[in-house]
């Protein structure tokens, strides 16, 4: 009979966020499906021209989500019951700006968006560039702490490790983000635009990540 050890690698890094992502999400409305869209698309060209205007790519904001929706209000009759009224088209416009960690650049790009007429909804989040190398040492650690404690085990029962049977890994998405938060109350955001630009210089806190795998192996 096949003897086996199963243990569960863990892989743990910690790590500094290099880079901000701007998410923004615009709204355009009008009972008219066509100036609905219009304005929609007026919005995202007043948004991209304002921020060409502080040296930022003409294509460095990507669209996330874009959906139509319809908007009713209801009301009740004088019969009581409940009766709904169109009130237009939504165009909802969800949108992302990401560019290297720079607090002079992130306060530069607030006051920019302040000052554009399109009003986005705005929210800030810190991450790395380079997910992918985060995620591969993440797995080099779990491989790595799952053959320590096999081989721990083996050693303290007076046994072999043989050859590796099997790995179990879940490819689920990680959350590689900063808990560092920084919000601005919408009136502030647009009613100081001019101030902005003196924003204090924050240091956001170290990403925390973890991931695991499960390993088999054969006990000579």
């Amino acid at each position: 009979m096949l003897r086996t050890i199963t243990v569960k690698g863990v892989g743990k890094i910690l790590t500094k966020p290099d880079f901000v992502v701007l998410s923004m999400k615009l709204k355009a409305k009008d009972e008219e499906y066509d100036k609905a869209m219009d304005k929609a698309a007026e919005q995202l060209i007043q948004l991209n021209d304002s921020l060409v205007s502080i040296g930022l790519e003409k294509d460095a904001v990507k669209t996330t989500n874009f959906h139509v929706d319809t908007d009713y209000d209801s009301y009740k009759d004088k019969q009581g019951n409940y009766q709904k009224v169109f009130n237009g088209f939504v165009c909802s416009h969800q949108l992302k700006l990401s560019f290297d960690f720079d607090m002079k650049k992130l306060s530069r790009a607030l006051a920019t968006i302040a000052k554009c007429l399109a009003h986005p909804e705005l929210s800030i989040s810190f991450t790395v560039k380079d997910a992918t190398a985060v995620k591969e040492n993440l797995l080099r650690e779990a491989a790595s702490n799952a053959k320590r404690k096999a081989e721990l085990l083996c050693e303290a029962s007076g046994v072999k490790l043989g050859q590796l049977l099997s790995i179990d890994y879940n490819w689920s998405e990680l959350n590689i983000y900063s808990n560092t938060r920084y919000s601005l109350a919408e009136e502030y955001l647009y009613d100081a635009a001019p101030v902005m630009e003196n924003s204090i210089e924050i240091e956001p806190d170290d990403i925390h990540v973890s991931d695991t795998a499960t390993f088999v192996w054969e006990i000579e």
